[in-house]
Protein backbone atom coordinates (compact mmCIF):
# COMPACT_ATOMS: atom_id res chain seq x y z
CA UNK A 1 0.00 0.00 0.00
CA UNK A 2 2.51 2.76 0.65
CA UNK A 3 4.35 1.99 -2.34
CA UNK A 4 1.33 2.87 -4.42
CA UNK A 5 1.53 6.21 -2.87
CA UNK A 6 5.08 6.88 -2.98
CA UNK A 7 5.05 6.69 -6.66
CA UNK A 8 1.54 9.26 -7.36
CA UNK A 9 4.42 11.40 -5.82
CA UNK A 10 6.49 12.29 -9.17
CA UNK A 11 3.07 12.66 -11.22
CA UNK A 12 1.39 14.89 -8.90
CA UNK A 13 4.71 17.15 -9.13
CA UNK A 14 4.96 17.12 -12.69
CA UNK A 15 1.42 18.21 -12.85
CA UNK A 16 2.21 20.92 -9.99
CA UNK A 17 5.02 21.81 -12.16
CA UNK A 18 2.77 21.89 -15.82
CA UNK A 19 0.24 24.47 -14.01
CA UNK A 20 3.03 26.79 -13.19
CA UNK A 21 4.82 27.05 -16.00
CA UNK A 22 0.85 27.97 -17.68
CA UNK A 23 0.49 30.77 -15.56
CA UNK A 24 3.96 32.05 -15.41
CA UNK A 25 4.65 32.20 -19.57
CA UNK A 26 1.36 30.95 -20.82
CA UNK A 27 -0.94 32.60 -20.22
CA UNK A 28 0.21 35.81 -19.96
CA UNK A 29 1.63 35.47 -23.84
CA UNK A 30 -2.04 34.77 -24.62
CA UNK A 31 -3.04 37.81 -23.06
CA UNK A 32 -0.58 39.70 -24.57
CA UNK A 33 -1.25 38.19 -28.17
CA UNK A 34 -5.19 39.20 -27.57
CA UNK A 35 -4.07 42.69 -26.72
CA UNK A 36 -2.04 42.79 -29.60
CA UNK A 37 -4.69 41.67 -32.29
CA UNK A 38 -7.25 43.90 -30.68
CA UNK A 39 -4.65 47.00 -31.10
CA UNK A 40 -4.44 46.20 -34.77
CA UNK A 41 -8.06 45.64 -35.27
CA UNK A 42 -8.69 49.12 -34.59
CA UNK A 43 -5.48 50.55 -36.40
CA UNK A 44 -7.42 54.24 -38.11
CA UNK A 45 -6.59 56.85 -40.39
CA UNK A 46 -4.86 59.43 -38.38
CA UNK A 47 -3.49 57.27 -35.63
CA UNK A 48 0.48 57.59 -34.39
CA UNK A 49 2.27 54.42 -34.60
CA UNK A 50 5.75 52.84 -34.09
CA UNK A 51 6.56 49.92 -36.19
CA UNK A 52 8.90 46.80 -34.98
CA UNK A 53 11.68 48.30 -37.18
CA UNK A 54 11.31 51.28 -34.88
CA UNK A 55 9.72 53.69 -37.95
CA UNK A 56 7.41 56.20 -36.68
CA UNK A 57 4.85 57.76 -38.38
CA UNK A 58 1.05 58.63 -38.58
CA UNK A 59 -1.22 55.95 -40.28
CA UNK A 60 -3.14 57.39 -43.85
CA UNK A 61 -5.10 54.82 -44.98
CA UNK A 62 -5.99 51.35 -43.61
CA UNK A 63 -6.88 48.66 -46.23
CA UNK A 64 -7.07 44.33 -45.88
CA UNK A 65 -4.11 44.23 -43.92
CA UNK A 66 -1.97 46.76 -45.10
CA UNK A 67 -1.59 50.35 -44.00
CA UNK A 68 -0.02 53.06 -45.42
CA UNK A 69 1.86 55.36 -42.83
CA UNK A 70 3.12 59.30 -43.49
CA UNK A 71 7.01 59.65 -42.21
CA UNK A 72 8.60 62.98 -41.27
CA UNK A 73 10.31 64.88 -41.84
CA UNK A 74 10.13 64.72 -45.56
CA UNK A 75 6.23 63.51 -46.02
CA UNK A 76 7.56 60.13 -46.93
CA UNK A 77 4.77 57.82 -47.42
CA UNK A 78 5.32 53.73 -46.72
CA UNK A 79 3.53 50.66 -46.79
CA UNK A 80 3.58 48.21 -44.08
CA UNK A 81 1.47 44.71 -43.41
CA UNK A 82 -0.44 45.42 -39.91
CA UNK A 83 1.65 42.83 -38.46
CA UNK A 84 4.51 45.27 -38.97
CA UNK A 85 2.71 48.09 -36.09
CA UNK A 86 4.44 47.26 -32.57
CA UNK A 87 2.53 50.16 -31.05
CA UNK A 88 0.24 53.10 -31.57
CA UNK A 89 1.75 56.01 -29.77
CA UNK A 90 -1.00 58.24 -30.00
CA UNK A 91 -2.80 58.09 -26.93
CA UNK A 92 0.63 58.55 -25.31
CA UNK A 93 1.04 62.30 -26.01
Amino acid sequence: MGSSAFSAQPLLLMLIFFALMYFLMIAPNQRKQKKWQLMLSQLKSGDKVTTNGGIRGVILTVKDDVVLIRVAPDNIKLEFVKSAIAAVTTADE
